[in-house]
């Protein structure tokens, strides 16, 4: 487990001919890599070293700043900043890279060493906005979260009766995460199209079957076979149908995704950096779908089985 301590705030940059917002974190470099190491990896230009990649004096801009203002690495800047008593203040600073724009297309986060943010906020000591923490298994962020949240409780309200800290996941915060749960729902939408797909088409084929073989129908009904057993032939050629397409649809998705998995395809997210999709085989939710595809073979089997086994033996043998 890693943590980082933040300062966020609103600031000015001005370049001597033209200035713009930005936002600000002030981090300490060491314990900001170890806790979102892939900072280090959007650096585009300048300063990739973990512990001094904001160094005192220093600056890491986004790439739409960079390109707005035309800064470039090396470039100095002027940022300025009220502090909490409306007090103006200005430093100096120096570009010390170009980062990807991790907030978006349009996002102006920037980020200073914590102590230039005490400089120019004229902080005796750091006053800390922000502590983000990294776990080391994903699937414990929950209860992470719960045990923290129980932690920070003890420390009481406020004024305004509000928690004294507040305590958010990445999901909360991430607007890749909004964009992940519409994914999901769009998913969710497509499986159950799917699915309608699957039932119409089942039926259809077993529909037509039943038309296609009404005289053979008659001739094994004539020979005593009962209406149970006939029903019976046409349930195992659906389920068939469904086991043999589903298991080949499994492995074909398999495959694909060990292959997308080996040469991990880079997708670019509009201009907030590249992405390398590197997806796991979820073999529970491949088991879950065969069994979906069945019983809704099953049920799309069930018309045309009924039909076939209730069918007249003389108007059977009499159809052309």
């Amino acid at each position: 487990m890693a943590f980082s301590e933040r300062i966020r705030f609103g600031a000015m940059i001005s370049n001597y001919e033209e200035t713009t917002n930005v936002r600000l974190t002030a981090v300490n470099p060491t314990q900001e890599a170890a806790t979102c190491p892939g900072i280090i990896e959007r650096i585009q230009q300048g300063n990739k070293d973990p512990t001094s990649f904001v160094s005192p004096g220093s600056v890491l801009i986004p790439q739409s700043l960079a390109a707005g203002m035309k800064l470039k690495v090396g470039s100095e800047v002027v940022l300025i900043a009220t502090n909490k008593d409306g007090s103006i203040n200005g430093l100096t600073m120096t570009v010390a890279g170009i980062s990807e724009n991790v907030m978006g297309p349009q996002g102006k986060d920037a980020y200073i060493n914590i102590e230039d943010a005490k400089t120019i906020l004229r902080m005796e000591t750091p006053e800390i906005s922000e502590i983000a923490i990294k776990v080391k298994d994903f699937a414990k962020v929950d209860s992470i979260m719960a045990g923290v949240k129980a932690e920070l409780a003890k420390l009481g309200t406020g004024p305004n009766g509000k928690p004294m800290l507040e305590f958010h996941t990445w999901s909360d915060l991430s607007p890749f995460s909004s964009i992940a749960n519409m994914i999901t729902l769009l998913l969710v939408m497509t499986r159950f199209i799917l699915l309608f797909i699957v039932l119409v088409s089942v039926m259809n084929v077993m529909t037509m079957s039943v038309y296609e073989r009404i005289g053979e129908i008659g001739t094994i009904s004539a020979i005593g076979t009962i209406p149970s057993r006939i029903g019976a032939l046409f349930l195992t050629e659906g389920l068939a149908m469904g086991l043999i397409s589903s298991l080949v649809g499994a492995l074909v998705g398999i495959v694909t995704l060990v292959i997308i998995g080996i040469f991990k395809m880079p997708i670019k997210f509009g201009n907030g950096g590249t992405f390398l999709i590197t997806p796991q085989i979820p073999y529970g939710e491949v088991v879950l779908s065969i069994a979906v595809v069945l019983i809704i073979s099953l049920v799309a089997t069930v018309g045309p089985a009924i039909k076939a086994a209730r069918m007249e033996v003389v108007d059977a043998l009499r159809h052309v």
